[in-house]
Order: C-alpha cells, then structure tokens, then sequence
C-alpha cells in the first residue's frame, strides 16, 4: 500500500515554536523532489516533545498542504495505548491516509502486551496502520513472531523495521511478508533489505536529499540494480552522518546549513557540538549540498 521513498519530516521550530510556514516550504521541497509519502510527527518530528495540539496541527498542516498529491501517513505512537486510540482516531478525522504506531516506550511490555496494544489500537480505528519497532529508542524489540501475530489483522498494513537487523527483517519478511509490507527504518540498509523484499524505506535523508533517495528506491523498482546499488554505497557516507548524534539534530543542522529551516531542537535535545558540526559541514559541502 505505502512503498518508495517515505520521508520522516522534521518539524522545524522558530524560537520554541512549530513553525508552521517552514513546515510547508518543507513539504513542497519534499514533493518536488519525488518522495513517495511523507510522515509527520515520527521521531524525527520530534513527536515526543510536541503538545497534543502541536501534534493535532502539525497533521493537519502536512494534510492541508500536501493536498492528496501522496499519502500522508501520521504518527500517532504512544506508550499509552488509550492516547494512541485518540491520536489514530483525530488523525484519521483530519484526512491522514494512514498511521505510524511506534511499539510503547519506557513502560517495556511483553511480546503478548504488544500483541493486545496493537489489536486494539486496529480494533478501535479502520484505517491503514504501519507497525515501528525501533528498540533502539524504545527499550523493547518486537520480535519477528510477534509480527505475525499482529500482521492477521486487516487494518494493519506495513512495518517500519528499525532494527538495523537484517536478520530480523528477513525473518520478518520470511513470516509474514506476504500479508504486510515491510519498509526499511533505517538509510543504510534499504538497498539490501529491498534486495530481502522490503518495499521501500521511511527515511531521514530523504529530509535533504529527496530526489536521491527517491532515485534509489525507483531504480530498484524499475530493475536497475546496478543503480541502485550504487545510489546505496554513495549515500551511505551522508547517511551515516544523519546519525551522529541522536536523531533529529543532524538533520536539523543540516537543513539549518541548507537554509530550509532553523536547526532548533527541543529540550531534552540540543544544537549539535562545535566538533560534529564541523564534520557534517565538511561531509554537506562534498555531496554539494551546501
């Protein structure tokens, strides 16, 4: 249902508040340059520090502008599963055309508590729902078998697999593939786990380079491997570089030097460190991003 290259959009902030006319610089920047889908409040929205009516207008915002030219595919994750019943829900009402529903954070539950959070959250709201296991962020690992379980239901669409596991993703596209689809989580590893079966990415390069990754993922699409192999190994520098602190401050900063948006961060985040910039820097100006 939702495949190529999605982008996980930041939201760009002006002096402590979203704002809401570079966030829709950003989204014609983002169809300009191909992207397939695009993502509002993920992780890289920095959903975790918007209010609910921050979030409830930065979906509406990204819905307003898109104007049904790709899918909007709102994240509506909570480690409540109450709060992601309502956020679906709203979500829904506003025109999204699907949800990102990142496994609970801090609380830990089971493999069976994820089952029944996720069951209910399909239950409650009849629209398509992408699964996203980022352990890495959350404390908690979806395990492939768990996915199964999940993926019977027919509200439930597609996994964002962040592991970084392509053991996992493969044993998740071995078990289940062929009722959801499972997107990459991660830039450095969407050119295999394609080569796997995924069916694109949810990506944060794709905040700066849109057309590249776009590029990717249409060039494995059409047959070209060898395109699209290469696309892989020549972003992999830039796409590391996204990573070099935590997520979204290299983005941020990057879009910052391209003059997109502020680079601001919310606490409990901060501006990148002096020495890190200066690598970024340097990387930007060889891909001649700035």
């Amino acid at each position: 249902m939702f495949k190529g290259s999605i982008v996980a959009i930041v939201t760009p902030f002006n002096n402590g508040q979203v704002d809401f006319e570079k966030l829709r610089e950003l989204v014609e920047f983002q169809i300009e340059g191909g992207t397939d889908a695009i993502v509002p409040c993920g992780t890289t929205g920095e959903a975790s520090t918007l209010d609910y009516d921050e979030h409830m207008e930065v979906i509406k915002t990204v819905i307003a502008q898109v104007k049904k030219r790709v899918p909007v595919i709102a994240g509506t994750g909570s480690n409540s599963t109450a709060e992601a019943i309502e956020l679906s829900q709203k979500a829904k009402e506003a025109g999204a055309d699907g949800v990102l529903l990142v496994t609970p954070y801090y609380n830990k539950p089971t493999q069976e508590g994820l089952v029944r959070h996720y069951t209910a959250i399909a239950n409650a709201v009849a629209i398509p729902q992408i699964l996203y296991n980022v352990p890495g962020r959350t404390g908690v690992n979806m395990l492939p078998e768990t996915v199964a379980r999940i993926a019977v239901h027919k509200n439930v669409v597609a996994i964002k697999e962040a592991t970084g596991s392509l053991q996992q993703a493969s044993e998740v596209l071995a078990l289940c593939g062929d009722q959801i689809d499972v997107l990459s989580g991660d830039d450095f590893i969407t050119f295999p786990m394609m080569a796997c079966g995924a069916k694109g990415v949810i990506s944060v390069l794709a905040n700066i380079m849109p057309k590249t990754v776009g590029d990717l993922t249409d060039a494995f699409f059409a047959g070209d491997l060898a395109k699209a192999r290469q696309l892989h190994l020549d972003t992999l520098k830039i796409g590391n570089a996204m990573f070099i602190e935590s997520n979204p401050i290299p983005v941020k900063t990057a879009l910052g030097l391209m003059g997109k948006c502020s680079a601001e961060v919310r606490l409990p985040l901060c501006e990148m460190g002096a020495a890190n910039k200066e690598k970024l820097t340097a990387i930007m100006k060889e891909y001649k991003l700035i």
